[in-house]
């Protein structure tokens, strides 16, 4: 398999003449705390009118307003999730199966890379899946579909998703990790040499749902109602994809899980920090904790899937800055 470079990829498709800014991460390394971690869409500083950024951001150019020129690369977009995007569709009949298989290999497997080198465990979208930033000598692991991927500068090593002995073997050299997640609430470790049965179609759908993500919280975070906004992050104890913003008084989380035990489909979030906001009504109609969700079943028949998701949360955002 080839090696990657999501942003020199997409610098490639724009030309010399702009700025490409992806959702995916990119090497060098970043070794500078406290992310330890590029930031693919709001850094390289303030984006000019040359930029062609995922989302409106100030004065840059979308990837869908750069595509009305060139359809060409629509397909080349839409995989990565920065223009032309695909609408998600219906989880298949192995989906929850292959969600608990590839969770475990992020908790035992892909997570312990990065942290072995950095300290560091928060985890991103990658086409195709998720993976790590670039962490140590240009390094990074990956999920991409059915498959798992190791990069180390201009070299890349990939192999199916057979069984987690085999995946942390490629990942880590040695065993899986176990040790670094006690205390936290994964996935149990089970059998590592148990075959996992990943579902090609429904990992598929897991990176497209990762994808949608991050497209959604990526512009959220870019909002300039978004004040003191952290970084999109999928942390691996819980598989989510999600980041805190306002002041402390009206904190609040926004993220995106692909299904637990108490909710088993994908579904948005919007998760307030304040023990005071948050509780009853339709607005704040979430059972399991206190907040909002919109799950995929509501999702998936919308004419506009991500306006859908950017209203969904935007609403709630404006209501705690209203308290």
């Amino acid at each position: 398999m080839n090696a990657r470079d999501p942003r020199a990829e997409a610098q490639a498709v724009v030309g010399d003449g702009r700025e490409a800014r992806v959702l995916e991460p990119s090497p060098p390394a970043v070794a500078d705390p406290p992310w330890f971690a590029d930031d693919p869409v709001q850094g390289g500083g303030p984006p000019g009118e040359r930029t062609v950024a995922p989302m409106p951001l100030g004065a840059a150019m979308t990837w869908d307003e750069w595509l009305a020129d060139h359809p060409d690369r629509a397909g080349w977009a839409a995989e990565r999730w920065l223009g032309a995007r695909r609408r998600l569709v219906a989880p298949p009949a192995g989906f929850a199966a292959a969600r608990l298989a590839l969770h475990r290999v992020a908790v035992y497997a892909v997570a312990p890379a990065r942290r072995r080198a950095n300290g560091k465990f928060g985890l991103r979208f990658t086409a195709g899946g998720f993976g790590t930033p670039f962490f140590g000598d240009d390094e990074q692991v990956r999920i991409d579909g059915d498959r798992i991927v190791r990069q180390a500068g201009g070299d890349a090593r990939d192999a199916s998703l057979t069984t987690l002995a085999a995946a942390a073997a490629l990942a880590l050299d040695g065993p899986p990790d176990a040790a670094w997640a006690e205390g936290f609430d994964v996935p149990p470790l089970g059998d590592p040499d148990a075959e996992l049965g990943v579902d090609p179609a429904a990992a598929r759908l897991l990176g497209d749902w990762y994808g949608f993500a991050w497209s959604v919280l990526e512009e959220l975070r870019s909002d300039a109602a978004s004040t003191d906004a952290g970084r999109v992050q999928l942390w691996p104890e819980h598989f989510d994809a999600a980041f805190d913003c306002l002041p402390q008084d009206r904190r609040v989380t926004f993220g995106s899980s692909p299904g637990d035990a108490t909710v088993p489909e994908p579904y948005l979030y919007v998760l307030p920090w304040h023990p005071d906001e948050g509780a009853g009504g339709d607005v704040w109609n979430a059972t399991s904790f206190r907040g909002a969700i919109l799950p995929f079943s509501e999702l998936v028949d919308a004419a506009d899937q991500r306006q859908s998701a950017l209203a969904f949360c935007r609403v709630r955002r404006e209501l705690l800055l209203e308290q």
